[in-house]
């Protein structure tokens, strides 16, 4: 009972950081067209956003650099540190006024938030019981739908008037308004003005981050990490990226990645895009305002939270295989309902937010981050992680600049982005339902025995 204590608050602890990383995306999703209309910025500059944010390649370049550093010095070393780096980028995007100051923010943020993921789903884990593993992925993954929820009510709540009827969030002139004329003595007008909303947005990741640093600083070292060295003993240790030629020369290894890029590549570049331009999509294509896209995001993310609950009760319990085959199916229904009922009507947007909420709470990346962290074994499990978000995010980030060019300024070309949708979410359904692990109810050890025998 103890040891189930512990690996629930270590998770709690640790999800923070899925906190973290939704809530960074959309925190700049929801504000995306404050800050174009404040800077001036074309469909380009939110393609470079994306691209280098903590959707993308900012995560994957901090992926592959905090996976191998999580096995050469500890799951815990990453979390002494990493959510210091979080604060310092999310602070330049809150003083943010201009272009390169927003970009390096988005960068920073996005690193740390790539830095974080291989090893707290590793820790998580490691950490777990048997029966509990896809447990307590499934309440980390809970965080990452909590995070977005409460950022899009603060968006709504304060999100400024439209330049129609539509009137400002209840709390934009008691705080935005206020805030801004206290810190500018006035000045503050427009689209100046405006963006002070995403400022406060940001603001509020800050204290979470600060909050989660505080929290993750004393967490104990991974068992299994102290174990794996200790057997190690004084065996020659190797540079930081050691780990990485034997990481690609092991067949199991190879075999492992190519099914896990199958599954979360295909499926990430049609969520990367909705994580971080779903509001966007809604204002442009959609034609609503800024107010009404975020409050129809909050409803799909509450809708995310109570299917990831429903999730993480019932993954260590049921056959794997068929509840993937549910999960990305209800993606794949979304956007046939999209592109069939049209995005400009309000009954295709609101069946869309409803399935498209079902299939995110039983989601590939719930699966993606349970098997990455069994099929590896301990020796490289972080590292092996951490290279494959790094491709995920880094070839999202590709799709991201190019994705904005295909859907155009005012969304001309959603139809044929979400047919393509539909054949990413197509490739993923069939290889994650065909080649499901065994893994559920075997410890860590015994899945790798099973998978590598002595050779590792």
């Amino acid at each position: 009972m103890g040891k189930k204590k512990s690996s629930l608050k270590s998770t709690i602890a640790v999800s923070l950081t899925n906190y973290l990383d939704a809530g960074a995306i959309v925190a700049g999703a929801s504000g995306l067209t404050l800050w174009q209309n404040y800077l001036g910025l074309t469909e380009g500059h939110l393609g470079w956003l994306n691209a280098i944010s903590a959707n993308c390649l900012g995560a994957a370049i901090g992926a592959i650099m905090g996976g191998f550093l999580a096995d050469k010095y500890g799951r815990k070393a990453i979390y002494t540190y990493n959510m210091l780096v979080y604060m310092t980028g999310v602070a330049l995007i809150m003083l943010s006024v201009n272009f390169p100051m927003l970009l390096a923010g988005f960068l920073i943020t996005g690193i740390s938030v790539g830095v974080g993921v291989p090893a707290s789903w590793t820790y998580i884990s490691e950490n777990s019981e048997v029966g509990n593993r896809g447990r307590n992925i499934g309440i980390s993954q809970m965080a990452w739908g909590i995070g977005p929820t409460i950022i899009l009510i603060l968006g709504t709540l304060l999100a400024p008037p439209t330049s129609g009827a539509e009137s400002a969030g209840v709390l934009f002139a008691p705080v935005v308004e206020s805030l801004a004329g206290m810190l500018t003595g006035g000045t503050a007008e427009g689209t100046a003005l405006n963006v002070f909303s995403s400022r406060i947005v940001f603001a509020s990741l800050f204290i979470v981050a600060f909050i989660a640093w505080l929290l993750q600083r004393r967490l104990d070292e991974s068992e299994e990490w102290k174990a794996e060295k200790a057997k190690q003993g004084d065996k020659q240790q190797g540079g930081v990226f050691s780990s990485f030629g034997s990481l690609f020369t092991n067949k199991v290894n190879i075999r492992t990645i190519l099914f896990l890029a199958g599954i979360y590549l295909t499926w990430n570049l049609v969520s990367s895009v909705m994580g971080f331009f779903q509001q966007h999509i809604y204002e442009t294509a959609g034609g609503l305002s800024n107010q009404h896209a975020n409050m129809l995001s909050v409803a799909q993310w509450v809708i995310i939270i109570v299917t990831t609950f429903v999730f993480s009760m019932i993954v260590d319990k049921v056959n794997q295989r068929w509840l993937y085959f549910f999960g990305v199916g209800m993606g794949v229904l979304a956007w046939v309902i999209i592109v069939t009922i049209g995005v400009n009507s309000i009954a295709g947007l609101l069946f869309f937010t409803l399935i498209w909420g079902i299939q995110a709470g039983v989601s590939v990346q719930s699966f993606y981050a349970l098997w990455a962290s069994e099929l590896f074994p301990a020796k490289y499990r972080a590292a092996a992680q951490g290279v494959m978000f790094f491709i995920v995010r880094g070839v999202s980030a590709l799709w991201g600049l190019g994705f904005v060019y295909i859907y155009g300024p005012n969304g001309e070309g959603f139809t044929i982005a979400a047919y393509i949708m539909m054949g990413l979410l197509l490739i993923s359904l069939v290889i994650g339902t065909i080649w499901t692990p065994q893994t559920r109810g075997k410890t860590l050890e015994q899945i790798t025995k099973e998978r590598y025998g002595d050779n590792i």
